[in-house]
């Protein structure tokens, strides 16, 4: 049996359904939930101790819950607009090396006696891992529709003004099958609550993707600068620590220092571990147990690094990652004041990817999101937390509010993950704020950016 083989780096390592609700499942979504509303009263690592599956960053299932709470709108307001961005749902592994890379290390070691019987156990785990996710690389699974469901579910309750009688629906996707489904089934919903919505556009085409999935070449082949590379090599050295884990899935030290990548099979076990809380083995495999929550942080803190340089405003590659997504941001300020002209109501759906929310966030500089440093070790200390912004459905909804269709003071607020969040914009009705406001302030910003990067006329 070929498998693939890749180098012993961990730092150089980059890849990017459920049948009944579990105990297991419900009580990682009711911590996660509950996470987020006392988020800055613990630690990255009392939550992760909390709630393990939290260190699993881009992995997390998404806190789906029905307690949200809202501030009430300025007096005479209503919602009559929504424009949206949000990820697909839970989904498997998307590269089937990340399933075939530890089952060939354990495979070979299990042939030759060196596995404990913790190994022997973990070996048998991930042989069903790999065997389930057959065929199914990178796609939905069944609780990554049902996310969806409950999403669009929530959004017509609490903005029930905005999807009444035949209101107006425009859906995108990316054309990743993951997000066409999740689009579908967001839909699917909305039309189950009211059939006389008007959809008017379901898409998704490559037409597109210069905005739903742009990809800036220039700013990508910026990331990891010799300054990033360097400090992020130094941070993820430091960090680098898998002797424990290593004596409990082998019997042999020798064998292990002979034969074992141990960066590269901890990184691996760890991403099968994690992904099984989006699937329906997450009652029967439990992978993630055989870490302790001190490596679980430690392997946590090297990927939120990792999302900062490469999508955050890191001043070690030049501050601008999250310009990747102006495209976007100027297609919904246009799209917007296009709704905003009309008399009608309605919204705006996208459908998309983490590495899409998660610079768009930081380029909104939502929630502090926006943070710029080049020191590493300040990234967790400011509170540029990663799974607080992109777990599996995550999703940005832009609110508008208006008295009438002749009320010039539209008035707009942002939900990221369905929570009510701050914008760096200077306003009289938090968390409310000015769409004037919002548009100068966003608008300036991307021309200064835009001009930055055009030469001058000869």
């Amino acid at each position: 049996m070929s498998v693939t083989i890749i180098s012993k780096n961990w730092n150089n390592t980059r890849e990017k359904e459920v049948g009944s609700n579990s105990i297991r499942r419900l009580i990682t979504i009711i911590c996660f939930s509950c996470l987020v509303s006392i988020v800055w009263a613990q630690t990255v690592l009392e939550e992760i101790a909390k709630t393990p599956f939290l260190s699993s960053n881009n992995y997390c299932v998404y806190p789906d819950r029905d307690d949200h709470q809202y501030t009430e709108a300025p007096a005479g307001k209503k919602p009559f607009y929504i424009s949206h961005y949000g990820r697909h749902g839970s989904r498997y592994l998307s590269r089937q090396h990340a399933y075939d890379i530890p089952f060939g290390i354990l495979s070979k070691a299990d042939s030759a006696g060196k596995l404990t019987p913790l190994g022997k156990d973990v070996f048998r785990q991930v042989i069903i891992a790999r065997e389930d996710v057959k065929d199914r690389n990178g796609e939905l699974t069944e609780l990554g529709n049902r996310q969806h469901h409950h999403i669009a579910r929530r959004m017509m309750e609490h903005f029930p003004e905005v999807f009444e009688g035949k209101a107006h629906i425009d859906a995108r996707s990316t054309t990743k099958i993951r997000c066409i489904l999740s689009m579908g089934a967001a839909l699917q919903q909305m039309v189950s609550l009211n059939p006389e919505l008007q959809i008017h556009r379901m898409d998704a085409s490559q037409h597109d993707m210069w905005y739903m999935n742009y990809q800036d070449q220039l700013l990508k082949k910026s990331r990891m600068t010799p300054a990033a590379n360097d400090a992020y090599t130094a941070f993820t050295k430091k960090r680098e620590h898998n002797e424990r884990l290593m004596s409990i899935l082998f019997n042999d030290t020798a064998y292990v220092r002979q034969e074992v990548d141990d960066a590269t099979l901890n990184y691996y076990l760890f991403k099968v571990a994690s992904i099984q809380q989006n699937t329906h083995l997450s009652d029967s495999l439990h992978l993630l147990d055989i870490f302790t929550n001190e490596e679980l942080y430690r392997i946590w803190q090297k990927e939120n690094v990792w999302w900062y340089i490469n999508f955050g405003a890191c001043l070690l590659n030049g501050g601008k990652q999250p310009f990747t997504q102006r495209n976007l941001l100027r297609k919904i300020i246009e799209e917007a004041d296009s709704c905003i002209a009309l008399t009608q109501h309605g919204a705006t759906l996208r459908y998309g990817h983490e590495t899409i929310v998660l610079p768009l966030t930081c380029l909104l500089e939502l929630n502090g999101y926006g943070m710029q440093t080049m020191d590493l070790e300040e990234v967790e200390k400011n509170g540029w937390v990663a799974y607080r912004v992109f777990p599996m459905g995550t999703n940005l909804q832009f609110i508008f509010y208006r008295t009438d269709p002749f009320d010039h003071d539209v008035i707009i607020k942002v939900l990221l993950n369905e929570e009510e969040a701050t914008l760096p914009i200077q306003t009289d009705i938090a968390p409310y704020y000015h769409w004037s406001d919002f548009k100068d302030y966003y608008l300036k910003k991307l021309d200064d950016y835009e001009r930055s990067i055009t030469p001058p006329l000869p």
